[in-house]
């Protein structure tokens, strides 16, 4: 793990999964390059593949994850055709919460950087709106292969 003052643009952190997506012509605004929304669906989109592929036990009726916090830098204009990566990192691993750092990079080129941030996710009991534990299949995504 790293201490929670490392930036996330330098990819450090326990690698969970890098994501390749190929960016779509309905993503671009009106100026011509992609919207800053879309950035959030790409690190969304990379975050469910995340827990989808890793973590057997990530929601349930008594544990559920919300977003408690997203940092966006946006670092360069991306524009289409283009296609990306999204990469997250394990930063911080707390008892109901997680900081998953991300970069957003040139699907090609890992140094022609996009974006990158970190959200923090915390799991909560869907019935009583207050925090619970980590999955433990979670926690294990978390830790170095």
């Amino acid at each position: 793990m790293t201490d929670a003052n490392t930036s996330a643009s330098d990819g450090s952190g326990t690698l969970l999964i890098r994501v390749p997506i190929a960016l779509r012509w309905r993503d671009l605004d009106a100026y011509n390059h992609v919207n800053n929304a879309s950035f959030l669906t790409y690190l969304e989109e990379a975050r469910l593949r995340w827990l989808e592929a890793e973590c057997d036990d990530w929601h349930s009726d008594s544990a559920a994850p919300v977003l408690a916090s997203v940092t966006a830098n946006y670092r360069r204009q991306l524009g289409w055709p283009t296609d990306i990566a999204v990469e997250l990192y394990c930063q911080r691993l707390g008892n109901s919460s997680l900081t998953i750092a991300h970069r957003i990079v040139d699907a090609n080129d890992a140094d022609a950087l996009y974006c990158d941030g970190s959200v923090v996710i915390v799991w909560i009991n869907p019935q009583v709106g207050k925090s619970v534990a980590l999955p433990a299949s979670v926690r294990a995504g978390c830790m170095p292969a």
